[in-house]
C-alpha cells in the first residue's frame, strides 16, 4: 500500500496543471468542489509521508512499542496543497491553486540555492552519497567544481521557471469552453486559458528534461577525461594503451619513451627469470625507476619479500643478506647478484598471452622490508605492505593530484626508501603520470627542463646545492615536493628566486609515512594530514595516530614539538638531539644554529662523543666568506673563534672541545648528514684540538 501511494503521488505532481485544467476548463467544476478534491489529495500526500514503525521489544513490558516516522518532501507538499485548498474553498477562487508549480520551483531554489552558501551543494552532496569513492580520490576537486556548475545550473532554471511560471498564473485564466459561443472568442480564450496548462504540465517538464539530457551527455565526456587510478596491486593488461608512455629519458622533448606494452613485456621478462629461482626475499637495489618499477612489480605478482636498500656497500650486503636470499641490481660488478639490464636482455621475448597476463596481487599480504636511518646506529629493518602505501598515495593525490597530472616527474631522491618510493614510483604509476626514469644527480641538470611542465620530488640537502650553484633557472611553472630533512626557510626562500615555487615540505617518517605538510611561506607551522591524529606525550614528544600505523597507540616519535589551538604544530628538535655535559642540558641544533649566525659557514653538524667523559664535536663547511677569513689562519686559532663566539650564548663546558673543518659533510641519498661517519672523525686527535674547558 505505502509502495502504491508514492506511485501515486508522483503521478498526480506530474499530471498536477493537466488535471486542473481539465477539472476547470472541460468539466466546468467549480472552485469549491475543486478545493476539496486538492484537501483530499493533501491527505493522500500525508499518508504517503508518515507510517508507523515498531521499535525493539521493551525489557519490561516485551511488546514491541510503536513510532511515528515523516518524509518531508511529501509532508510538505501535504500542508502546501491543504493550504491552499482550504483558502480556495473559502475564496472560492483557482488563484492559489495555480501557484502549485510556482511554489515547487520557489522551493527546490531554497534548497539548491542554501547549498551554494552551505557547501558542499546539493548537487555534490549527492554524488558523493551515489559513490562513496569521490572523497579522498585524485578527481575530487575537480567532481567538486562540475557538480557546483549543475548546481548553478539548476538555480538559474529554477529562477527562470518561477518567473515564467508566475507570468502564466498573472496573465491568464482558465475559461469554459462553452462560455462564449463566438468561435473566435472561444478559441482565444482556450488558447489563452490552456498557456498556464501547456507550459507548466508540458515546456516546464520539457526543459528538465532537456537539462537532464545534456548534463548526462556532458557528464559521459568529462568522466572519460578524469584521471583513471590503477595502484600496482590493482592495475592490469587493459588499465592503460599500449602506446601509453609511462616514462622518459633525460626530458619530456627528447622523445626517448618506455611504453604501457614495453612495461608489459619487461615484467613477463623478469617473472620467467624469478620463478627460476627458489628464493622468498629478494634485496632489490635499482637506481634506473623503469627498471626498479619492472623488478618491483614482478617480485610482487611472485609473491616474494622485497627488501629495499640504499646501502649496498660489500659489507652491508654480506651482513643483511640471508644464504638463500637473491640479489637484483643495476649496479655493475655488484658480487652475488643479477644484473636486471642484462636478465632483461637475455630472457627470450614472452608470447602475447604472456604479455597479457598480470598476476594478481594481495596487497595485504604483501612484505616490503625497509631499512630506517643509520645516522644513529644499526639499520632497523621495517616491515611494510603495500597496503598502507597506497592509502598513503592516495590521499596524496586527493591533496595535490591536480598539480601532479598538469606536469611531468623529475626526482632526486632515491626510491629505496619510504619517501622516495612513494613520491617517484608508487605515486606516477598509480595516476598514469610519466616519469625520468634516471634521478637528477647535478644541480646544472635542471637548466634541460625547460621544455615541458615539471613536479620535482627533491631533499632539502639538494635544493640547498642548487641555490647555490643557480641563479635562475627558466622553468615553466614548477611544483616542488621536499622531504627527508629540515629545510631552513632562507633554503625555501632562495629555492622560490631561484625555482619560481616555494617547496611543499612533507614531514613523514619510514615508520609512520605522511604526517603533516607546510610551505615557509606561510609560516612554520604544520598542518597535520586530515587522517592523522597527533598529540603530544609527557616528554613532550609527539604522538601520531593514523591507518598507516598499525598499533593501535599509534607511533610515538623523538621529535619535540609544541602544539598550537588551531591543532597546527612547530618542531623544536629531536629529544634524542639533547643531551647532558657536566650534567647541564644542551641542544645540539641550538649549537648548530649559533654557529651559523656567525655567516662563515655554509653547513655544519655538532655531535656527542664520549671518551673518559662526554663531550661535543662540531664539523664545519665555510661558506666562501669563512674561507676567505680563515685561509691563513692556524687551526687552533679558528677553534678559539668559534669557541669566543659561542660563549656569548653558552656555558664554557657545554661548548664544543673538538672541531673539522671539510669541504662537505658526509650525507645519504636523503641529504641526511651520516653522524656516524662524522663521529668517526673525531676518534683521533689532531693537531690544534686542545682547547681549555
Amino acid at each position: 500500500m505505502k509502495a502504491f501511494l508514492k506511485v501515486f503521488v508522483t503521478i498526480i505532481s506530474i499530471l498536477y496543471p493537466v488535471l486542473l485544467c481539465v477539472l476547470v476548463g472541460y468539466f466546468h467544476i467549480e472552485p469549491k468542489i475543486v478545493s476539496l478534491c486538492v484537501v483530499i489529495m493533501a491527505l493522500v500526500f500525508f499518508l504517503s509521508a508518515t507510517s508507523v514503525n515498531p521499535k525493539q521489544k521493551s525489557d519490561t513490558t516485551n511488546k514491541k512499542q510503536k513510532r511515528f516516522t515523516f518524509s518531508i518532501r511529501p509532508l510538505l507538499s501535504a500542508i502546501f496543497l491543504f493550504t491552499v485548498g482550504t483558502v480556495t474553498y473559502i475564496t472560492n477562487k483557482f488563484l492559489f491553486l495555480r501557484l502549485y508549480p510556482v511554489i515547487v520551483s520557489l522551493s527546490l531554489l531554497s534548497i539548491f540555492g542554501i547549498s551554494v552558501i552551505n557547501k558542499p551543494t546539493l548537487v555534490y552532496r549527492m554524488a558523493i552519497l551515489k559513490d562513496k569513492h569521490i572523497v579522498g580520490s585524485i578527481n575530487e576537486h575537480r567532481i567538486e567544481r562540475y557538480c557546483n556548475i549543475v548546481n548553478y545550473i539548476w538555480c538559474i532554471h529554477f529562477i527562470l521557471n518561477i518567473l515564467v511560471s508566475l507570468g502564466t498564473v498573472i496573465f491568464t485564466e482558465i475559461y469554459p469552453v462553452e462560455v462564449y459561443p463566438q468561435y473566435q472568442i472561444v478559441l482565444f480564450n482556450k488558447i489563452k486559458g490552456d498557456i498556464w496548462t501547456i507550459y507548466n504540465g508540458g515546456i516546464s517538464y520539457g526543459i528538465m528534461f532537456s537539462i537532464f539530457t545534456v548534463e548526462f551527455i556532458v557528464r559521459w565526456f568529462v568522466n572519460k577525461s578524469m584521471a583513471k587510478i590503477y595502484p600496482i596491486t590493482k592495475f592490469t593488461a587493459k588499465s592503460r594503451k599500449d602506446d601509453f608512455i609511462l616514462c622518459y629519458e633525460e626530458k619530456w622533448s627528447s622523445k626517448k619513451y618506455k611504453t604501457w606494452k614495453d612495461f608489459l613485456t619487461d615484467t613477463a621478462k623478469l617473472r620467467t627469470f624469478i620463478n627460476t629461482k627458489n628464493a622468498e626475499r629478494w634485496i632489490l637495489h635499482v637506481d634506473d625507476y623503469y627498471f626498479f618499477l619492472c623488478c618491483f612489480v614482478a617480485l610482487l605478482q611472485c609473491k616474494k619479500q622485497v627488501a629495499l636498500t640504499a646501502n649496498i656497500s660489500e659489507e652491508f650486503i654480506k651482513e643483511m643478506k640471508q644464504p638463500e636470499d637473491e640479489f637484483l641490481t643495476d649496479a655493475p660488478n655488484q658480487p652475488g647478484s643479477y644484473y636486471v639490464p642484462d636478465v632483461i636482455a637475455n630472457i627470450a621475448s614472452p608470447s602475447e598471452e604472456e604479455i597479457r597476463t598480470t598476476p594478481a596481487i594481495n596487497a595485504d599480504e604483501t612484505k616490503i622490508h625497509m631499512f630506517t636511518s643509520g645516522s644513529t646506529g644499526k639499520p632497523k629493518v621495517v616491515l611494510q605492505r603495500m597496503t598502507e602505501f597506497e592509502m598513503d598515495n592516495a590521499f596524496v593525490l586527493s591533496m595535490w593530484g591536480e598539480e601532479f597530472l598538469k606536469r611531468k616527474h623529475v626526482a632526486t631522491v632515491s626510491q629505496h626508501h619510504i619517501y622516495g618510493f612513494l613520491f617517484t614510483i608508487s605515486l606516477p604509476f598509480t595516476a598514469g603520470i610519466p616519469f625520468r626514469r634516471t634521478r637528477i644527480e647535478f644541480p646544472t641538470e635542471f637548466e634541460k627542463l625547460d621544455d615541458e611542465k615539471y613536479t620535482i620530488i627533491a631533499v632539502p640537502a639538494f635544493l640547498k646545492r642548487t641555490i647555490e650553484t643557480e641563479d635562475k633557472l627558466d622553468l615553466i611553472d614548477p611544483f616542488i615536493i621536499t622531504s627527508g630533512g629540515v629545510l631552513l626557510p632562507e633554503v625555501a626562500k632562495k629555492t622560490n628566486e631561484v625555482f619560481g615555487f616555494w617547496p611543499v615540505e612533507v614531514y613523514g617518517s619510514t615508520e609512520t609515512s605522511g604526517i603533516a605538510h607546510r610551505q615557509s611561506k606561510n609560516g612554520l607551522e604544520w598542518t597535520p594530514f586530515a587522517n592523522a591524529l597527533i598529540s603530544k606525550n609527557e616528554d613532550g614528544c609527539l604522538n601520531i595516530k593514523s591507518p598507516y600505523i598499525k598499533d593501535p597507540n599509534g607511533f610515538q616519535t623523538a621529535d619535540l614539538v609544541d602544539i598550537l589551538e588551531d591543532g597546527r604544530f612547530i618542531l623544536k628538535g629531536r629529544a634524542d638531539s639533547i643531551v647532558k655535559i657536566e650534567e647541564k642540558r644542551i641542544s645540539l641544533p641550538e649549537v648548530e644554529s649559533r654557529i651559523l649566525q656567525t655567516g662563515l659557514v655554509k653547513d655544519v653538524c655538532v655531535v656527542a662523543m664520549s671518551d673518559r667523559r662526554q663531550y661535543l664535536a662540531a664539523a664545519l663547511v665555510f661558506n666562501k666568506e669563512g674561507e676567505e677569513k680563515f685561509k691563513d689562519w692556524k687551526k687552533f686559532d679558528i677553534n678559539m673563534f668559534f669557541h669566543d663566539y659561542l660563549l656569548n650564548f653558552f656555558e664554557n663546558v657545554v661548548l664544543p672541545k673538538k672541531w673539522r673543518y671539510l669541504s662537505e659533510l658526509p650525507m645519504d641519498l636523503q641529504g641526511k648528514k651520516k653522524k656516524l661517519e662524522i663521529q668517526a672523525l673525531f676518534t683521533k686527535s689532531e693537531d690544534g684540538d686542545k682547547i681549555k674547558q
